[in-house]
């Protein structure tokens, strides 16, 4: 999540050191939802939900040292470009990029990664939705013995539950509507990958009814409810929320409206362009934001898998069910 444009418990040990050990870890991970998928289906997005335990693991491999705070075009990002690829190949999402999962922007901006699930019905699968969260972060350079910028919960979680959500999508039964998994490079620097991709959108524009970008959700906002509950930015603009209330999913309006959370993140670049986009955080104005203390150490595990389970069943939703539309005024 970007600054302000007007001015300036979980698992509590490292998991992994060094890209060995980081990829080892995302393997296991891995192997960890394949087991629950094994479990009866109570319904469609929760075929193999994700629990705290590989929810931390793929999480912890992604904001690991080695992928040294995934700054735009560098080789922690590339390294976390290439974890995510082999992810959604194992999913067995459908490469879109033009080569294979990356979307090749430059050296310096790096690549969006991007996989589509087809969706299945005659007419709605026609329809496209993006579903987003940047993987870039800051970099290092923090100073002190801790000079990494890891970004656990900016915007590794939000990355991890784009996977997931395709993960337990692809596991269950096949969406209505075609879905688009993307992890954008370069919010931090500007929105770059967001405004690549809508300059190069991988399926057409004209079709996209909705966009849903996630982020920071790997710690709990008493504002919101607190453990295993989450809230949409622009909650009022669209219908989006009020299908998300009628369905029972623990997301809620944005409780910290004064930080205008809206057009704060990738979301924007999409809803000024009129397509219906919202940004799912559960955000607490916690002080590790943009610190190099942002690590695994400081994500609440048990929320974080509610919130990524949450997650699954809003982009069912979104998939299946109504349209969502501006509300009067809404559209930025």
């Amino acid at each position: 999540m970007t600054r302000r444009t007007m001015g300036a418990a979980g698992l509590r040990t490292r998991l992994v050191r060094g890209v060995g050990s980081a990829l080892a870890a995302w393997i296991v991970a891995g192997g960890l939802a394949s087991a629950s998928a094994q479990k009866p289906a109570q319904a469609p997005a929760q075929a193999s939900p994700t629990t705290p335990e590989s929810a931390c693991a793929l999480l912890a491999a992604l904001s690991d040292d080695s992928m040294q705070g995934r700054m735009t075009g560098s080789v922690g990002a590339s390294k976390a470009a290439a974890m995510i690829a082999k992810r959604m190949a194992d999913i067995g999402l459908e490469p879109a990029g033009d080569s294979g999962y990356f979307q090749r922007i430059s050296p310096e901006a790096g690549v969006n990664v991007v996989g589509i699930l087809r969706g299945s019905d005659p007419a709605l699968s026609k329809e496209n939705i993006v579903i987003g969260a940047h993987y870039d972060h800051l970099g290092m350079g923090g100073g002190g013995t801790d000079s990494i910028y890891n970004g656990a919960d900016d915007d590794g979680s939000g990355t991890i539950a784009v996977l997931e959500s395709a993960r337990q999508l692809a596991a269950g039964q096949r969406p209505k509507r075609t879905l688009v998994f993307v992890a954008f490079t370069g919010e931090e620097s500007g929105g770059i990958g967001s405004n690549f991709y809508l300059e190069h959108p991988v399926l057409p524009l004209e079709s996209m009814v909705a966009e849903l970008e996630i982020e920071m959700i790997g710690q709990p906002d008493s504002l919101a409810g607190g453990s295993g509950k989450a809230w949409l930015t622009g909650y009022e603009r669209s219908t989006m929320g009020d299908a998300l209330a009628a369905a029972g999913i623990p997301i809620v309006a944005d409780p910290h409206p004064e930080e205008s959370f809206f057009f704060r993140s990738d979301n924007i670049t999409f809803a000024k362009r009129g397509i219906v986009a919202h940004t799912l955080s559960s955000y607490n104005l916690h002080s590790d934001y943009h610190q190099v203390t942002d690590d695994i150490t400081h994500v609440d595990a048990a929320h974080f898998a509610a919130v990524l389970n949450a997650t699954a069943r809003t982009v069912r939703l979104l998939a299946d069910g109504n349209k969502p539309t501006w509300k009067p005024g809404g559209q930025p």
